[in-house]
């Protein structure tokens, strides 16, 4: 498929983007109970709700990625493992999918950086 490979900066860049918006969304519902939360709820998700609306507009933007995505990426397996996992092996079975998405993904986006379409890329093009 090297005829795709002209779009893969892009397409990074689109999935920092998604990644981290939807992220943030989460972060919303969680500090502010936006999108249907019903409370705020205190503790260990307020603090994760403070990560998530931090981590994730950074990861969007590109700016600070890589440290941002490997925090998200942290808070992420320790949702999963403190979260889901007590409910069962498997994740289909316990609902952490998402939990392990966000996991791997923002381990992805760590190792690889903000990319070519990013805030930081602005600022060592100046």
């Amino acid at each position: 498929m090297r005829v795709l490979e002209r779009f893969t900066d892009p397409a990074y860049a689109l999935f920092r983007l998604f990644f981290g918006v939807l992220f943030a969304f989460h972060g919303a519902q969680k500090v502010f109970g936006l999108f249907g939360m019903t409370h705020v709820p205190p503790g260990k998700l307020l603090a994760a709700g403070v990560i998530e609306l931090v981590a994730g507009p950074l990861i969007a933007l590109g700016l600070g990625a890589a440290p941002a995505a490997f925090l998200a990426s942290g808070e992420m397996a320790f949702a999963y493992f403190i979260g889901h996992a007590p409910h069962g092996l498997l994740p289909i079975v316990n609902h952490g999918e998402l939990a392990l998405l966000y996991c791997f993904a923002f381990l992805f986006i760590a190792a690889r950086g903000a990319g070519r379409f990013s805030v930081e890329a602005l600022f060592r093009r100046r």
